[in-house]
């Protein structure tokens, strides 16, 4: 992706934090970036070609940050074969760069204020927002913890159980960082959530003699 191309859909992502994705018109994203609508249409065919792109960047890197944990790059439906040998620290190192990433990216942390906002306004949008932030990841602990109890990772519980114990405190400590006021408390919620996984880990693991 071009720097051009990134800037656009950093300044537009700004404005649909700020205002919403409705309210906001292609003129006025080329008016920020200083540009007329003629030059941002040679890169994006429009305001939803734009948001597109968007969901695609963020999904590319997903599945970097997937890459590097260890974890599976996609869905159980498409790669089960990648599911049953997800150790318990690359499941652990996922969710810590996932955190990082949405308190910390500003693309992440817009797109998420913007997606929050705009599901109780379209149904598109609540899709976007169940398929990034809830019943999408959920979905994919919960097979990650099925798969890997049968190769003895984990104790025997039910995995769509398991799966929201360790899941729904990532969005206490996901709300405790926006109202965060400075760099040491942010950095203070973020170690309590790496203990939150460390401590589920140690809970639910099962140990070998």
């Amino acid at each position: 992706m071009t720097d051009t191309k990134l800037n656009i859909l950093t300044a537009a992502l700004r404005l649909f934090a700020r205002d919403g994705y409705e309210a906001v018109s292609v003129s006025q994203i080329a008016g920020v970036l200083g540009m007329t609508k003629g030059a941002l249409y040679k890169h994006y065919k429009s305001k939803r070609d734009i948001f597109d792109h968007i969901f695609l960047y963020i999904c590319q890197l997903d599945v970097e940050r997937s890459r590097q944990a260890g974890v599976p790059e996609a869905e159980f439906s498409e790669a089960p074969q990648a599911f049953p040998y997800t150790s318990a620290e690359s499941l652990n190192d996922y969710m810590g760069a996932q955190f990082s990433y949405w308190t910390e990216n500003e693309i992440a942390c817009n797109f998420r204020r913007m997606v929050t906002l705009e599901q109780y306004r379209s149904p598109d949008m609540m899709a976007f927002y169940q398929k990034v932030m809830a019943g999408g990841p959920l979905a994919f602990i919960e097979d990650i913890f099925r798969e890997t109890m049968k190769q003895g990772i984990w104790i025997e519980a039910d995995p769509k159980q398991l799966a929201v114990e360790y899941y729904a405190p990532f969005y206490l400590f996901l709300s405790l960082s926006d109202a965060a006021q400075t760099a040491g408390e942010k950095a203070e919620i973020s170690a309590s959530y790496q203990k939150h996984l460390m401590l589920f880990t140690e809970k639910y693991q099962k140990h070998t003699e």
